[in-house]
């Protein structure tokens, strides 16, 4: 993700940090206003973390009302990148397949939405066919053709017109780039990418040019939605999307209201996976956090779209006075430091290990926002939402165990190691927009200055990011040897999250996100045994060893497997955290209470 990739590939805003740690603690633990039971209508704390809470109390009918301080950045499904907009996209665009409506990881498991199953793969992996269900129509009643599911995949090759979006399947389908995209496309239908066969209009065809064992877990996400090529809109499309899906656009005003209402020519029959329980969605968007979360606990709105936790000032309130409409998930994000290999003397793996072992990871923590508002300390880098995961079971540097308030002595053991006994200069990266990190950055400088470790810290604007931490030459021209990042799935595994980070194909003279520069045979390799594998525990194991390597190799200090505090509205039925959208609540589903 560009500018937004705040918080890993799935672009989303990030609320800043800055509570006293020990009111959050205080509040975790159940003190300080509204008990676990919850008042005035509230489920209760974390009643809707990973599980349902008000199930059987929702209704047929009324208004459900988001509130947001940052849009999509595009309502166009080939164009969207941010989280919030992919899980929102469900309710007028359908998939072949899509992640259950269920809570927490099963949630994550793919399942079939306009198709009748699941892939039937052949081929060794290399051909997935899937027949389109009957009565599948979008908003004007016509119905959902097989072409019209390869039609709004081709549009991912208009990367001139229609860029910002993932191109996962652009580079599976067509690894050497040789389809133009359908705008360029001379065949008369429009329908030239021979990867995709549509021998009729209820049976879609997929021939992969090599196995990639994630291939339908890419086409459950929203960019893999059916576009018809009468209604496409091209750049404006984003404006007014055409439904497939239970719900159409009424109006949009970007950045300040969206309201959607009921298609009438949605056939429930037709869809094992929305229940479509509200009449009407809308978003109401404000410039200001603070107000919109003061909303929200006066009961305007039901929930924050942008599910990247409350301001802290409102979740200061909430926490005091209505603890039990809060939600508490692990978020699905790791926040980390990385260091360029390209900026000495990070090209040593000792002097990397040195500022993993001079950190103060408990101090990390606490910048961040604390073990509610930030997150467990992170121990290694693959997210507990990624199959493969091992929490902080796996801690190789002791970071939340013996040495998590740092060790003074091991990291003058690193630098001695790597030939710099009386320590070093270096400068840390961090975006200027993003309070929360910039507080983490001097928590590091901190730490780091214990061990012999001068850190100077250079805010740059936040907006600029690709062109500034993601350009290699640029890192190398500033000193940044220390970058604060972020990063989440695209897709939950070790592909989805993993690749763009630590694979070396993906290091890119701009908008470049390998920050470390990781160029290590042994995870390439990992990476290919990976996708081509279509055993999961085998996939699973193999997410393991690439996770070890990477924290073998030093080359990233993780922070936090990171946590929100999210508002669950009075008024809220039906609702639960999935992983498959990164710990947000599953919009799809949601309603109103009886």
């Amino acid at each position: 993700m560009t500018t937004q990739r705040t918080t890993g590939r799935r672009k989303q805003a990030v609320a800043a940090a800055g509570v006293v740690a020990a009111l959050l603690a205080t509040a975790a633990c159940g003190g300080g206003g509204t008990d676990e039971g919850g008042e005035g209508g509230a489920a209760g704390f974390n009643a809707a973390n990973n599980k349902v809470a008000q199930a059987s109390e929702v209704k047929k009918g009324g208004e459900l009302k988001f509130a947001g301080v940052q849009d999509a950045d595009s309502w166009d499904t080939t164009r969207g990148y941010y989280g919030f907009a992919w899980n929102f996209m469900r309710y007028y665009s359908r998939t072949l397949v899509t992640g259950k409506t269920e809570p927490g990881a099963k949630g994550a498991e793919v399942t079939p939405d306009l198709a009748t199953s699941t892939a039937k793969i052949t081929d060794d992996g290399k051909t997935y066919t899937y027949t389109l269900r009957d009565g599948v129509t979008w908003e004007d009643g016509k119905p959902i053709t097989s072409k019209d599911v390869k039609y709004g995949i081709e549009r991912q090759w208009a990367q001139d017109v229609l860029s910002g979006g993932p191109v996962y399947l652009k580079d599976v389908l067509d690894p050497k780039g040789e389809y133009p995209g359908p705008y360029k496309d001379t065949s008369a239908d429009k329908l030239g990418l021979k990867a995709i066969e549509t021998p009729d209009d209820k049976t879609i065809v997929f021939k992969l040019p090599a196995a990639n064992s994630d291939f339908e877990d890419m086409l459950a996400m929203a960019f893999a939605s059916p576009v018809r090529q009468d209604k496409d809109t091209k750049s404006k499309y984003g404006l007014k999307p055409f439904s497939s899906g239970p719900y159409k656009f009424q109006s949009y005003t970007p950045n300040k209201k969206l309201v959607l209402v009921r298609n009438e020519n949605w056939k429930q029959a037709s869809d094992p996976i929305r229940k479509a329980y509200p009449d009407k969605i809308s978003l109401t968007l404000f410039t200001n956090a603070n107000d919109m979360d003061q909303r929200l606990i006066n009961g305007d709105y039901d929930l924050d779209i942008n599910q990247t936790g409350m301001s802290p000032q409102g979740r200061t309130t909430a926490l005091k006075e209505h603890k039990g409409n809060l939600d508490n998930p692990v978020s699905g994000y790791v926040r980390y430091a990385v260091f360029p290999q390209s900026v000495k003397p990070f090209d040593n793996v000792d002097c990397r290990k040195a500022v993993l072992y001079g950190a103060d990871h408990e101090s990390l923590q606490t910048a961040r926002g604390g073990p509610v508002a930030g997150g467990d300390i992170g121990t290694n880098m693959l997210p507990p939402s990624v199959p493969g995961a091992e929490g902080q079971k796996y801690d190789p540097y002791d970071m939340a165990g013996a040495d998590k308030k740092g060790n003074v002595a091991k990291a003058k053991e690193a630098l001695k190691a790597c030939g710099q006994p009386n320590g070093f200069k270096t400068t840390i990266a961090v975006r200027n927009n993003k309070p929360v990190e910039v507080a983490t950055a001097e928590s590091l400088q901190a730490s780091l200055k214990k061990v012999g470790i001068d850190a100077e810290i250079d805010q740059y604007d936040g907006a600029q990011t690709s062109g500034i931490i993601g350009s290699p030459s640029n890192v190398v021209k500033k000193g940044y040897g220390i970058i604060i990042m972020g990063w989440g799935p695209d897709f939950p595994t070790v592909q989805g999250f993993g690749l763009p980070l630590w694979n070396s194909k993906y290091i890119l003279e701009s908008g470049n996100n390998n920050y470390a520069l990781i160029k290590d045979k042994t995870i390439d390799g990992l990476f290919a045994d990976y996708v081509t594998e279509l055993d999961d525990a085998k996939k699973e194991q193999l997410s393991t060893e690439i996770n070890h390597k990477v924290m073998e190799g030093g080359y990233y200090l993780p922070f936090v497997f990171e946590k929100f505090i999210n508002w669950r509205g009075n008024n809220l039925a039906n609702v639960y955290t999935t992983d498959n959208y990164s710990g947000q609540y599953d919009f799809v589903n949601l309603g109103l209470k009886k």
